[in-house]
């Protein structure tokens, strides 16, 4: 019996990835002393980004069989 991951929709683990890096931008830069307002709205720019980037190149193409 071979298990498989369960299937999400890739704009579903996009968003995963976007809110995770967003978070740890937002996170760091307040940690080491920028302004949390800045470092908030890098954040959220950086987490749109990202989802976009992930949302477009991320996805593997379908293996024929």
């Amino acid at each position: 019996m071979h298990l498989r991951a369960p299937a999400f929709a890739h704009g579903v683990i996009s968003f995963i990835w976007a809110v995770f890096f967003g978070l740890v931008i937002w996170l760091g830069g307040s940690m080491i002393g920028f302004n949390g307002a800045i470092t908030f709205i890098v954040g959220c720019v950086a987490a749109f980004l990202i989802f976009l980037y992930v949302r477009v190149y991320g996805e593997d193409e379908p293996r024929r069989p």
